[in-house]
């Protein structure tokens, strides 16, 4: 087999992980922010001044951030559901330390902070949890494209071939997801007025790069004979093409149909496509091809994956608005949003239970056909991240509650109620302004510029595998490669950030 072939077989006929591991690993990124957040409390506890040097907040970011997730899903994946519970009790320690010590300084006792902490309010404008959630499923990508081609990384991780719930399955979701969150008919005002076709007027200009995007992979790919996996989107559709689509759709079904039941419209998609998998022959034509043995002739056939995968991504975008709509709605105290948990646990716990249903009565979880259990289960852990990182954005403002002037970046701070601002001369802060002015922050710097963080993934991911010999390496070589990829990718991120450039003109 030639050195194609084999990366090609590397990464084929996989059928996934459980979704207890998933779950497990769905747990280290808001634990790592957790960890970063009160190791910078402490920090300020020691100092009295936030740390402001660029070069040690990005390795202590990197570090905290970053790294972790490069071991968990290498090395340390055999001790997966150890490494929450260590990371835990880390956080768990630095607390303590901090609790110590700021109550041998004679604060307010622990009662009188949870009542503080209960009423106190936040700035509705800013919800950090979206931000870092799209970032995180930008980093957990760009970690799992080069890693997957390295044999630490396990092959249930992988995308599974027909059926199954792998970790990069569920990363394509997460994307279609994040997207969504942020997207116009999410952001517009709803006091603004503005004809029914214009955001849809405003997509068809801003998908262009993506179908660019997609186009330059595409001959790329093509014209240096680089290893694909052909059933994931088929010979020439790629994600790029999958995102501009849907994005493009969804603002369609949005423009005729008011946004504000866009879960109506998520549900009626997935169903109706799931049902003609189950009683027509569209589920034998997308997995076996037009003439039963995996024919790729002509333009539909070849790219059947990608072409009717998008009516699931289509369902999972329109869903996720929903989420980012009622997310949005003005919460301006922690009470609000230990309300907003508690309805996040319950969407988690319905999507859960229909996600079992599903498979039960239907068939299993199939990102190659985005079928019904797929829309459901990148539903329900989706919300289960997101809900994980309101919490821990909740746990680092009680914990700023302790030492009086700390701040977080990229977490919500707490602004005064409009009544003590007057009594004190002072108008509330909006939440993060200062922060990024003040503080460097990884997830900042990718925010800023998230695009193109992806595609230098991309490119970085091309390059190694054309120059290393990838399915051959040892551990340590692999963490080395893997370390250097992903922090040559978030020093390029840091460096526009701290210069202020936002590379979009569309």
């Amino acid at each position: 087999m030639s050195q194609k072939q084999l990366k090609e077989a590397f990464i084929s006929n996989l059928n996934g992980t459980s979704l207890l591991e998933i779950s497990a690993g769905l747990s280290l990124p808001p634990l790592c922010l957790l960890c970063r957040g009160l190791l910078l409390i402490l920090y300020y506890l020691h100092h009295g001044k936030p740390l402001s040097s660029r070069k040690y907040s990005l390795l202590l970011d990197f570090l905290v951030l970053v790294s972790p997730l490069v071991f968990s899903c290498t090395v340390l994946s055999p001790i997966i559901f150890f490494i929450p519970v260590i990371l835990a009790a880390f956080c768990a320690g630095i607390f303590s330390k901090i609790y110590s010590q700021t109550k041998r300084e004679a604060r307010a006792p622990l009662g009188q902070i949870v009542k503080e902490f209960q009423k106190a309010r936040l700035d509705p404008e800013c919800i950090p949890a979206i931000t870092v959630f799209r970032v995180y499923v930008n980093v957990l990508t760009s970690i799992s494209i080069l890693a997957v081609d390295f044999p630490q990384y396990p092959r249930r991780y992988a995308k599974a071939e027909t059926y199954g719930t792998g970790a990069m399955d569920l990363g394509v979701g997460a994307f279609i997801f994040g997207n969504a969150l942020v997207c116009p008919e999410v952001r517009q005002k709803p006091h603004r007025t503005r004809p029914r076709f214009s955001s849809l007027a405003r997509q068809v200009f801003s998908v262009w790069p993506l179908i660019a995007l997609g186009v330059g992979r595409l001959l790329s790919v093509k014209s240096i004979a680089y290893h694909e996996h052909t059933s994931e989107y088929g010979v020439h559709w790629n994600f790029f093409f999958t995102l501009a689509l849907v994005r493009l759709a969804a603002s369609l079904l949005l423009a005729i149909f008011p946004k504000h039941k866009a879960w109506l419209v998520a549900l009626a998609v997935a169903v109706l496509y799931q049902l003609l998998l189950s009683t027509t022959s569209l589920k034998m034509f997308i997995l076996h091809g037009s003439d039963g043995r995996g024919s790729r002739l002509g333009f539909l056939d070849a790219n059947r994956e990608g072409l009717f995968s998008l009516f699931g991504y289509l369902a999972i975008y329109l869903a996720s608005v929903q989420v980012g709509l009622w997310l949005l709605q003005r919460r301006s105290s922690v009470r609000g949003w230990l309300e907003a948990l508690g309805g996040l646990a319950l969407a988690v716990l319905a999507l859960s239970v229909l996600l079992q249903l599903c498979q039960a009565r239907t068939e299993p979880v199939s990102r190659r056909m985005a079928n019904l259990p797929f829309c459901t289960w990148v539903l329900a852990h989706c919300l289960l991240l997101l809900g994980s990182f309101v919490l821990t954005d909740l746990g680092l403002v009680f914990t700023g509650l302790l030492v009086k002037g700390c701040s977080v970046p990229c977490c919500w701070k707490v602004v005064q109620p409009p009544d003590s601002g007057k009594k004190q001369g002072m108008e509330a802060e909006p939440v993060g302004r200062q922060d990024k002015l003040s503080q460097p922050c990884l997830i900042s710097a990718i925010n800023k510029n998230q695009l193109l963080f992806f595609l230098l993934a991309n490119v970085m991911t091309g390059a190694v595998n054309i120059l290393i010999d990838t399915i051959h390496s040892k551990a340590a070589f692999t963490l080395c490669i893997l370390h250097v990829y992903m922090f040559f990718n978030c020093l390029i991120m840091y460096i526009l950030h701290a210069r202020n450039i936002v590379l979009k003109f569309w």
